[in-house]
């Protein structure tokens, strides 16, 4: 055979290759191969891949209970990975497509957890804070006597203060930088809005000072007498008196 006979003969065989190739069919499993696979890989920390492996799951369409299983997998282990965006929205999907399911509390709760862990101070943006107590205020309205109902009460108060941390924050801002009618409305804003917060003694001594300061004497004292008839042992009746002793003797030297 010839030397171009043996090419044009090789040339033959790699493209019967490609066709052959291309041709065969790609290898699948079954949902429930797929639905170990991910289970495998969460249970070793895998979360990315155990992720991809239960949306095949979900993409093969041949098991609605296993789909469903898969979802609420999939949001576990988002949340357990840290993506706590990711996770909230998977919970949020699984509440929405299956409100009558047995776990649907737990992915209620689980929402609100992936919400409360995105916060990440007080003086920082306020949605997460917003979105967990919402989550929460209703989770408790919907399951009151849930087994996880104690650890949800704990977390909103905590989100509760942290609200109320981002007033003081900004009232005492306004506070210091001079805008005293700024810092007077936002502090009687939050008395409104919390009024059974911890940190009522804060927010009334600020809101105090920021009418000293503004010149409303009256009013400061009016704030001042109730920070010290509601919190008697509050260290901050001391430092409300000096500020009004330090005012007096401002006043009296300005006549």
């Amino acid at each position: 055979m010839s030397l171009r006979a043996l090419l044009h003969f090789g040339l033959l065989s790699y493209l019967a290759l490609l066709v052959a190739c291309a041709s065969a069919p790609p290898v699948t499993k079954s949902a429930q191969a797929y639905f170990k696979d991910g289970e495998t890989a969460y249970a070793g920390g895998h979360y990315e891949d155990a992720i991809t492996q239960w949306k095949k799951v979900k993409d093969s369409y041949s098991s609605p209970e296993l789909s469903t299983q898969a979802e609420l997998k999939i949001a576990d282990a988002h949340y357990d990975n840290k993506g706590f965006i990711e996770a909230a929205a998977a919970y949020e999907d699984f509440r929405k497509l299956h409100p009558a399911h047995e776990k649907s509390a737990y992915a209620f709760y689980r929402l609100a957890l992936s919400h409360y862990y995105q916060i990440t101070g007080f003086d920082t943006e306020q949605t997460p804070v917003k979105n967990a107590v919402i989550a929460m205020d209703s989770f408790l309205n919907r399951y009151p006597d849930s087994e996880h109902a104690a650890e949800v009460r704990l977390k909103l108060a905590d989100c509760r203060i942290k609200q109320m941390d981002y007033e003081i924050y900004v009232g005492s801002f306004y506070l210091r930088t001079g805008k005293y009618r700024s810092a007077i409305k936002r502090l009687n804003e939050a008395l409104v809005k919390f009024p059974e917060s911890p940190k009522l003694p804060d927010t009334l001594f600020y809101l105090g000072k920021a009418y000293v300061k503004s010149g409303d004497k009256v009013q400061g004292q009016k704030v001042f007498k109730r920070l010290s008839t509601e919190f008697p042992t509050s260290p901050l009746n001391l430092d409300a008196s000096k500020l009004m002793g330090a005012f007096a003797g401002y006043s009296s030297q300005r006549g």
